[in-house]
């Protein structure tokens, strides 16, 4: 397996302020420390519990200047509550990462079994996996202008075609991926919004796709599975560059689809 290159790129970021959701590990817990470590003050949000004060206590303990907000985001309440509290923490916002998501099922859902996909299930996979990005940018929009800011949302590279957790995963992470393209325009030229398509992905999530090494040496021409760190990098990117880039969402898979 291929080792990951030397990172050559370094962004200094003291005085801006991020919010990240869904980031007590994987990719948001990855981009919260690479934001902090550049210099950001981090709002991380996650549901209350262990994880998110593990996540707080290891990167305190680095020095690094983050705050929890516990919220579960799958509630319009809680989650514009959410983006207040993070709003008072920071003093301001500049950056928001809509992370928040969650497959509901520890096994994938073959697309063909709609029993499966219960009135409930398709309201909760929606209002994670969709609602909470659109809850959370609507309540902090006006501070995104004033800052002329960046969203960057995480969608899924299941929001083109197949791979998903189950048919209502890919069809709101298509959603969100429609979601960023309308809020580019909406919000522009103040504030821009992207998104990245996320692969394969070296994390804890909740649904397990069987041995996703051996299928990243058979598929992804890169060779291996994607880091926390890899997108990390590329959400960095579009949050403190990328000037003139907006309304897109790139694909961070290795290549696997190529």
């Amino acid at each position: 397996m291929n080792s990951q290159p030397t990172r050559l790129i370094d962004y200094k970021l003291a005085g801006r302020r991020a919010f990240i959701t869904g980031s007590a590990s994987g990719i948001g817990f990855a981009t919260a420390k690479l934001l902090a470590a550049s210099g950001a003050k981090v709002a991380m949000n996650d549901l209350p519990g262990k994880p998110l004060d593990d996540a707080i206590r290891t990167l305190r303990a680095d020095g690094l200047d983050v705050h929890p907000v516990a919220a579960d985001l799958s509630d319009s309440v809680q989650a514009s509550g959410a983006a207040m509290n993070a709003l008072g923490l920071l003093g301001g916002i500049d950056y928001v990462v809509n992370n928040a998501g969650a497959p509901l099922t520890r096994t994938p859902i073959a697309a063909n079994n709609l029993d499966a996909l219960t009135d409930d299930f398709w309201d909760r996979i929606l209002r994670i996996n969709l609602m909470s990005a659109f809850w959370i940018t609507k309540t902090l929009a006006t501070e995104l202008r004033r800052a002329r800011g960046a969203v960057v949302n995480t969608a899924s590279i299941a929001a083109y075609g197949g791979g998903a957790s189950s048919l209502a995963y890919a069809t709101a992470k298509t959603a969100l991926v429609g979601l960023t393209r309308e809020l580019a325009r909406g919000l522009a030229p103040d504030v821009r919004v992207n998104g990245i398509a996320p692969g394969y992905v070296n994390s804890n999530w909740e649904c397990s796709f069987g041995d996703i090494n051996e299928a990243a040496r058979r598929d992804v021409p890169l060779g291996r599975v994607g880091e926390p760190q890899d997108y990390a990098d590329v959400i960095a990117y579009l949050c403190a560059g990328a000037p003139y880039v907006t309304g897109e969402v790139l694909a961070v898979t290795g290549g696997m689809r190529l």
